[in-house]
């Protein structure tokens, strides 16, 4: 009797034997407008139904900001997050294959300032929203701070206490449209990042992770995910 319990505890424990996939998906993220809104309209989410759900998985929606969507996966209260780079945050957190979109990644700044581009930019101040860690991304950066929030850039610029915001284009955008003279600055694209879901180190993470990684590849394969991004006007990063 022991040597069969022994067997039972040995077969539990092995690296093949997966844990059942769960029901839902608790899903953290910060209110990015027309990508992740409160309401669980977005494209973000929108994508992300179009994953789980033929799968049987249902989403599950927790609006907070960026910062705290990484603690509550990294402390058990979320399966996953949303906007991530690859690798970005290291601990408590597993990255899958599939990105599920990409970030137009952006430079806000007067219009006499010297032109930035990405082979230049190290050479220039920053400043990027808390969290966001461009420098694992971007080459050469070596003079930026991080804000809190984003209403006080423009003032940041004018003072030119920084000469460049970075953020992703449509952040960039919606911080423009709140200057009185939007003709005094400039938008110039640098670069495009991968966006991933960072995943909770458990086993729930784990295979949740496989199913999107699975259902990523054959919604690529199938095109099926274009008629999203063309509904939310955003273009399509798989091509």
């Amino acid at each position: 009797m022991r040597g069969m319990w022994l067997a039972v505890i040995l077969l539990l424990s092995a690296p093949w034997v997966q844990a059942a996939t769960p029901t839902q998906v608790r899903l953290a993220s910060e209110v990015w407008p027309g990508h992740t809104n409160a309401d669980g309209s977005g494209l973000a989410w929108d994508i992300l139904r179009q994953v789980f759900e033929p799968a049987g998985i249902e989403l599950k929606i927790h609006s907070v900001p960026y910062t705290r969507s990484v603690g509550l996966v990294q402390r058990g209260g979320a399966d996953a997050f949303v906007g991530s780079y690859l690798n970005e945050i290291q601990e408590g957190v597993f990255y899958p294959h599939w990105n599920y979109d990409a970030d137009q990644i952006s430079a806000l700044g007067l219009v006499d300032t010297a032109p930035v581009n990405l082979q230049n930019v190290g050479a220039f101040r920053l400043a990027w929203v808390r969290g966001y860690a461009y420098e694992q991304y971007l080459p050469h950066l070596n003079h930026y701070q991080e804000v809190y929030r984003r209403d006080g850039i423009l003032s940041m610029l004018e003072l030119k206490h920084v000469d460049f915001y970075l953020d992703a284009l449509t952040e960039v955008q919606d911080v423009l449209n709140e200057a009185d003279d939007k003709s005094r600055f400039r938008i110039t694209e640098l670069t495009r990042l991968p966006l991933y879901l960072g995943f909770a180190d458990t086993a729930d993470g784990h295979a949740l992770a496989k199913v999107f990684d699975t259902r990523m590849a054959q919604l690529v394969k199938d095109g099926s995910l274009r008629a999203i991004f063309a509904q939310w006007q955003q273009p399509y990063p798989f091509d």
